[in-house]
């Protein structure tokens, strides 16, 4: 029965019915992304599909437990299809647990009804950064315009590190300047080389989970010299015959910077000229007398051709032709001859009688002179007192009879000598280009009473280089001048020191707010006080003497010790110091460890700063140059340069030997040679030139020189190849030595060894030997000597020429080779600190004054101290071509306007 009942209920059913929609397959709306895993925070993961019924993460090939999914289901409204997220959490243990060398992946498999669908797989990795950079960039010094390539490997990271390239500490972007270049290996590429990219650069190296810098790079971008262009040749020295020209250039072009090779090649050429010799006329001989002519005349010539004038001389004096008469008065004429010839005669004794009367006159008014002359003579002498007070440089005050001699320091007054006036005077001042003989002269009689004027003499110190003639220079530099004390209607304050000075160590001058230099000639010593240093209205007596400093265990004195003064007085500004000195610094490594020192009031030596360990605390900046030293300080007193070795290397000084004879003609059988050993300085020279002097000795010939090591060796002197027919030596040992401490302090009188010799008879005049000078196991020199005993040599200086003739300070603006208008205005354009460098720090550098840029920060304008630094640096050769160069390089082209335009670039 049931299956006739279900037969039934088949045949009763259609044969087919009506379908639901077929459900598409899902599409993931978001699918997840790969992801880092930073410390030990966990990452999560999402993603999206529709339609979907179930939505499932898949990690590593396992399914993730249902549990640890968040599941959010929405309706799209748009397709009306479900809407399944899902989101799970992998945290750094998961990731850990993955051995091999697949990494952590995740993927998410969404169902429909018609299927499944997989995203893409998510990978999941632990992020760090290594420390230490695979390669570091290098520094380097690279000439100017060259490529530079500074390569950097950045430190093992995940995900990969990016790298950022800074130029003190300023990012730097290629898009903003075309000359930099990073590569895709992270290495950064300068296409040219310019100053302005002298700079620390650092690699820095970041991800998501730190940033890592590399060790700083430093790059010098050098500039090599090069030779300017020839100057036109100079004319010919010789005014007549053989001479020479010659023609210069100059390293700038460009000037080296920061350590650029100096120019090779010699910077002056010199040729041979001669120049026509001027050859003045001279007559011939007179013709024969011509025929006697009508007027009872004859005549006679001559020619000025023995010789000719040539090349501009003279031509002949005199007449070229000569008359006379030729019949001695026999020669008839005419009767109307007669009584032409009387009225002559009576005219010529007018004429004589006339001259007697006015002779005598003359003879009359003369005798009437001289014995007004000699009634008044104390008129003529106050006349002759006033005008010679006043003359230019001649005049020379009458010797006191004091027991002292008269120094610099102490300048005599001659207020009494002078004399006492009163009236109006038409000038006290004289231009330094007028005649020596030209007078003041009053506006009225020299009986009218003159007004008081006091006149003291001060040495030639007070004068400035503008202000002395040229018949001042004498043969010991001592120059007399007069300067007026006192000013109506104006306060002035002097400050005299009262220090005894030796004569040719020290100078002294009265100086005031316009500033100016003191300088003690062939010393290589000098201070510089700038404008502006001593506050307005006041004026001091400055000075400068050399004395000694004593030496202290392995120490040296390696410089003049030099008292500034007067000490306590206020400064408103630095002033430069400079001291000449002999250490050797052109070595590769550096072998000293120089330091400034300076005396207390005790007496005692105390540390003022040590070169390359200066902090802020530092009263002073000393730059160091290889032949002196320029000391900035705002306080005067005594001061003195000493060293001492650096080990590993031992230090060397500079020393000179100087060979010394008695002067000729040699009466005597012995003869005597003294060898000197000094430091290598001006003043150590001069001194030797002034004793040796004082004993009759001469200069045989340049000093040499000589490099002494701090090896504890002393210096052995010895004699060789003596001709022995005819000279002996009377020294017994085969050498002579003098002992190291007694050279290496420093501190000692000229040191010198004698070679005592005796000739056969006074016959012997020729001397023929060598003189060997070495430090044992150290550098030596030997004197070739070639002498005629009985000749006498010209004085033979190694000193400049001319040297006892430059005034020993320069007051006022002509102590400054940067005018004060120029000046100002560089000090304006560079005082303020620049975003880009271009300051007073960037020419701090163009000069080489940047060993330690604090001391200048610290200072009000520090282009200002800058400036005077350079005008101590630059005294002897105060061209403004470097200081011009440096401002170029800076493109600094408003104040090279102003150079060009003002000044004397």
């Amino acid at each position: 029965l049931s299956q006739v009942c279900l037969c039934v209920f088949y045949c009763l059913l259609p044969d087919s019915f009506p379908s639901a929609p077929a459900e598409p397959l899902p599409e993931f709306l978001l699918e997840p992304e790969d992801a880092f895993i930073v410390k030990n925070r966990p990452v999560q993961l999402r993603c999206r599909a529709s339609p979907a019924t179930q939505i499932y993460f898949k990690c590593n090939g396992e399914w993730v437990n249902q549990n640890d999914h968040v599941t959010r289901e929405s309706l799209d409204q748009m397709t009306g299809l479900v809407v399944r997220e899902v989101e799970v959490s992998v945290s750094r243990t998961q990731v850990e647990e993955l051995f091999g060398l697949e990494d952590y992946w995740c993927q998410c498999v969404a169902w429909s009804s018609a299927g499944t669908t997989k995203s893409t797989r998510a990978y999941v990795r632990i992020a760090y950064l290594r420390k230490n950079f695979e390669q570091e960039p290098l520094g380097r010094e690279v000439r100017l315009e060259q490529e530079v390539l500074l390569q950097c490997r950045p430190p093992e990271g995940m995900p990969a590190a990016e790298v950022d390239w800074l130029k003190n500490e300023d990012v730097i972007d290629p898009s903003q300047d075309s000359n930099f270049l990073i590569t895709i290996d992270h290495d950064l590429i300068i296409k040219q080389a310019r100053l302005l990219d002298t700079a620390n650069y650092t690699c820095v190296a970041r991800n998501v989970v730190a940033r890592r810098r590399s060790s700083t790079a430093t790059l010098i971008v050098y500039v090599s010299g090069g030779w300017s262009s020839w100057t036109e040749w100079s004319e010919c020295n010789a005014r007549c015959g053989r001479g020479w020209q010659r023609r210069t250039r100059s390293c700038t072009n460009p000037a080296p910077l920061n350590g650029g090779a100096f120019c090779e090649g010699p910077p002056v050429q010199r040729v041979t000229c001669t120049t026509l010799c001027p050859v003045d006329g001279g007559w011939t001989e007179w013709a024969k007398w011509s025929a006697c002519g009508t007027e009872c005349t004859h005549w006679r010539s001559r020619e000025c051709q023995a010789p000719q004038p040539l090349n501009g001389g003279k031509h002949c004096s005199g007449s070229m032709m000569e008359s006379k008469n030729c019949t001695e008065g026999l020669c008839a004429r005419s009767e109307s001859a007669g009584p032409t010839m009387g009225v002559a005669v009576y005219t010529g004794l007018v004429v004589a009688l006339l001259l007697s009367v006015i002779l005598l006159l003359c003879v009359g008014v003369l005798a009437y002179r001289r014995r007004c002359r000699h009634l008044h003579g104390d008129i003529t002498d106050s006349s002759s007192a006033l005008t010679a007070a006043f003359h230019p440089g001649n005049y020379k005050p009458p010797r006191q009879d004091h027991s002292h001699p008269l120094h610099s320091s102490a300048p005599p007054d001659l207020t009494a000598t002078a004399g006492t006036f009163r009236g109006p005077l038409f000038s006290l001042q004289q231009s330094v280009n007028d005649s020596p003989h030209k007078i003041p002269m009053t506006t009225s009689p020299l009986l009218d009473p003159l007004p008081t004027l006091k006149i003291k003499v001060y040495n030639a110190s007070t004068l400035s280089s503008m202000e002395l003639p040229a018949d001042m220079c004498s043969s010991d530099g001592e120059i007399l001048s007069l300067k007026s004390v006192g000013t109506v209607g104006s306060k002035r304050d002097y400050h005299s020191p009262s220090l005894s000075r030796e004569p040719g160590l020290s100078t002294s001058a009265t100086l005031g707010n316009l500033g100016g230099r003191l300088t003690i000639p062939n010393t290589g010593v000098s201070l510089l006080v700038p404008p502006g240093t001593i506050p307005q209205g006041k004026f001091y007596e400055m000075y400068l003497i050399i004395s000694k400093l004593p030496s202290e265990g392995s120490q040296t004195v390696l410089s003049p010790v030099v008292s500034c003064g007067p000490s306590g007085m206020l400064l408103n500004r630095p002033v430069v110091l400079t001291l000449p000195h002999c250490a050797q610094l052109d070595t590769p490594t550096p072998d000293w460890t120089l330091t400034l020192k300076t005396q207390t009031h005790q007496g005692a030596w105390e540390e003022v700063l040590t070169v390359g360990e200066e902090s802020l605390s530092s009263p002073c900046y000393l730059q160091l140059e290889e032949e002196c030293c320029h000391v900035l300080m705002e306080q005067l007193g005594t001061y003195g340069l000493v060293g001492q070795s650096c080990p590993p290397q031992p230090a060397c000084k500079r020393l000179q030997l100087a060979l010394f004879a008695p002067r000729a003609p040699c009466l005597s059988l012995d003869y005597s040679l003294r060898i000197y050993c000094i430091q290598d300085t001006p003043h150590a020279l001069k001194e030797v030139l002034d004793l040796e002097r004082s004993l009759g000795g001469v200069l045989l010939e340049d000093p040499k020189p000589l490099f002494f090591k701090d090896s504890y060796h002393n210096l052995r002197l010895s004699i060789h190849d003596i001709p022995h027919t005819h000279w002996r030596s009377k020294l017994l040992a085969k050498y002579q030595e003098i002992p190291f401490y007694h050279i290496w302090s420093g501190s000692q009188r000229p040191l010198y060894c004698t070679f005592s010799l005796e000739r056969s008879s006074l016959a012997v005049s020729q001397l023929a030997c060598k003189i060997c000078v070495r430090q044992v196991e150290g550098e030596g020199q030997i004197f070739q000597l070639h002498t005629d005993i009985q000749e006498t040599l010209p004085p033979h200086s190694p000193l400049p020429s001319g040297g006892s003739c430059l005034p020993s300070s320069q007051v006022g603006p002509y102590a400054f080779r940067l005018p004060s208008a120029i000046r100002q205005k560089i000090c304006n354009s560079l005082d303020a600190p620049s975003a880009r460098g271009c300051d007073w720090r960037l020419l701090a550098r163009s000069l080489g004054f940047d060993r330690y840029l604090n001391y200048f920060a610290t200072k009000p304008s520090p282009t200002g101290v800058l400036l005077d630094l350079w005008e101590a640096c630059h005294q002897g050769d105060a061209d403004l071509v470097s200081l011009a160069t440096a401002l170029e390089e800076m493109g600094k082209s408003e104040v090279l306007v102003v150079m060009t335009t003002d000044g004397d670039c």
